[in-house]
C-alpha cells in the first residue's frame, strides 16, 4: 500500500510543491537551512573534480548560508545555489531537482521529509528514416485502383 502512494503522480506533485514552498518560505524569512538529497540526480557545474566528486554518499547535506544561501533560488524544478567545495573552495554552480530532496533540515531538525520516489516517465524518441518515403508512398497510393483516376 505504501509502495503504491509513494510512487503515485499526484503524490510527488504535491511533495514537490510542498518543498518548494517551503524552501520560499525559508527565503523570505532569510532562513539558512541545509537539504539532505539524492546526490545522482544533482548537476554541478562545472563538474566536480573527481577528488571531491568521489567523497559524496548517495545521499549527501548541503547547507544554504552565507554565500551560498544569497544566491539560492528556484528555476523551474531545480533548487539552483552557488558553492564551493573541498579544500580550495572549488566553486560550482548547484542544480537539485526538488523532487531529489529527501529532507529539508533547519538547526539539525528535519522540517519536511519527503518519499515520494515517483520518476518521470522517458520519452522514447523514434528516429524515422525518410529514405524512399515519398517512393513508397507513390506505391502505397497506386496499389489502390480507387487512386488511379486521380493521375492523368
Amino acid at each position: 500500500m505504501l509502495e503504491h502512494l509513494i510512487e503515485n503522480k499526484n503524490f510527488a506533485s504535491m511533495m514537490k510543491r510542498h518543498i518548494q514552498e517551503l524552501i520560499i518560505h525559508f527565503f523570505e524569512q532569510e532562513q539558512n537551512f541545509g537539504i539532505l538529497c539524492k546526490v545522482d540526480n544533482v548537476d554541478f557545474d562545472p563538474i566536480l573534480p573527481e577528488s571531491i566528486a568521489s567523497e559524496f554518499r548517495s545521499l549527501t547535506l548541503f547547507f544554504l548560508a552565507g554565500y551560498t544561501f544569497e544566491t539560492a533560488r528556484i528555476e523551474d524544478e531545480f533548487l539552483i545555489f552557488e558553492a564551493g567545495f573541498g579544500a580550495d573552495n572549488f566553486g560550482s554552480v548547484v542544480s537539485v531537482p526538488l523532487l531529489s530532496i529527501m529532507q529539508v533540515i533547519v538547526d539539525e531538525t528535519p522540517l519536511l521529509i519527503n518519499l515520494a520516489s515517483y520518476k518521470k516517465e522517458k520519452t522514447v524518441v523514434v528516429k524515422v528514416s525518410n529514405e524512399g518515403g515519398v517512393k513508397n508512398s507513390m506505391d502505397v497510393f497506386l496499389s489502390n485502383p480507387e487512386n488511379k483516376k486521380f493521375l492523368k
